[in-house]
Parts: C-alpha cells; structure tokens; sequence
C-alpha cells in the first residue's frame, strides 16, 4: 500500500504480474533490439568459408581493418564499434570456445590484449578499457562460431545520454583512419609476421 502512494502511476509501466512497484539498486537498460544482430550473426556463419574471421587474414590488412598478425591470433577493427579503437583479438583456428585454444593461443591472445592496450593507451589515452569474451548465443556473442575477445576503450562520459536515449553512437574517426593509427603504433617484435598483407596469414600452418 505504501508503494502504492509514494508511486500512484505504476500500473501504468508495470505489466500483470505484479512487478514490484519500488525499484531496486540495478538500472537497467533493455536493449532488446540487440537481439536481432545477435541471432543473425549466427544465421550467416555456417562455415569456415563465410566466417568473417577466418576470411579476414586473406585480405590486405587495410581490406580487413587488422591493425597485426601474430603466429597464431591477429588483431581487428570491430565493424561495429561501441567507441573507437574497439578492437577484437582472434585465433586463426575456428573454434567457438575459450576452452578450445591450445596454451600457445591462449598465451598469444592474452599478449595481444595487453599490447593493444598499451597502443590505444599512447594513441588516444583512454580512462579505462572493457576487456571481454562472449561466449555463444545466449551469452551475447554476435559471432559465437568463432572466438574473439573485445578491447573497448572508455573515457569518462561515453555512455552518455546519445546511445542510452537515441540508440546513436557518435564515432569521431573513421575505421581505415583508426586502423592506420593503432597498426603504426603496434611495436615490432622478433618473431612476429608483419602487418604488411595476406601473406602474413598464409604462412601460418596453424591457421
């Protein structure tokens, strides 16, 4: 009853099961239209052939936004970014689970993380980072056929009221622009391939 007149309109945004009228200590935001890109992500990856990941090494690194490849996992531009810089780490193998890369992978992904956060933290000094890994459909994967871990980097007012209310995300660079910038940074390493094109991939006899 009480609830009842501290909030007199919530019948009016509740529904009939009887949701509790005094909100909770979580804020939510219902994204329900990411669904659909989650659930279509999955409907255009049936193979290795149209698997964007494993395509993407066979390009030039400009064609596919990979700003380095490694010996066994390559970095790239999310087509999609939630800010920019957001990177994705990928093992050339296709396989869908954290619990399927071999300890040479799992070493080499973990490396990569930690260099693209060095890079994105010299080329434009994030507050912070989202480091992740979607795990199939249910778990929010676009792409749950093939694993890929996120680098998002974050500055203080990001998730301001552009994306929250109008579902619009202001990205200041373009991709190729923000590609250039992070591949130029990416320090050489003895024994790692270059990012100079598909060949890099190509001998990779583990991909």
């Amino acid at each position: 009853m009480e609830s009842q007149e501290q909030y007199p309109h919530d019948g009016d945004v509740t529904d009939n099961f009887e949701l509790a009228g005094v909100p909770d200590a979580f804020q939510r935001l219902w994204t329900p239209h990411r669904l659909a890109y989650i659930k279509g992500g999955q409907d255009q990856v049936s193979s290795e052939d149209n698997c964007p990941f494993c395509t993407a090494p066979s390009h030039t690194d400009e064609e596919a936004l990979i700003v380095h490849r490694g010996r066994h996992a390559f970095v790239i531009l999310n087509l999609f970014p939630y800010n920019a810089g957001h990177l994705l780490v990928c093992p050339y193998r296709h396989v869908p689970d954290y619990t399927d890369v071999d300890a040479e992978e799992t070493a080499e992904i973990a490396a990569l993380t930690q260099t693209a956060m060095r890079v994105l933290r010299k080329v434009s000094a994030p507050a912070g980072f989202n480091l992740g890994m979607n795990q199939g459909a249910a778990g929010g994967a676009g792409i749950a056929a093939h694993l890929h871990q996120h680098i998002v980097p974050r500055w203080s007012g990001d998730g301001n009221f552009l994306p929250i209310i109008a579902h619009t995300k202001a990205i200041t660079q373009t991709l190729g622009e923000v590609r250039q910038m992070v591949a130029d940074a990416w320090p050489a390493a003895a024994g790692e391939t270059s990012s100079g094109g598909p060949s890099a991939a190509a001998g990779n006899d583990e991909a």
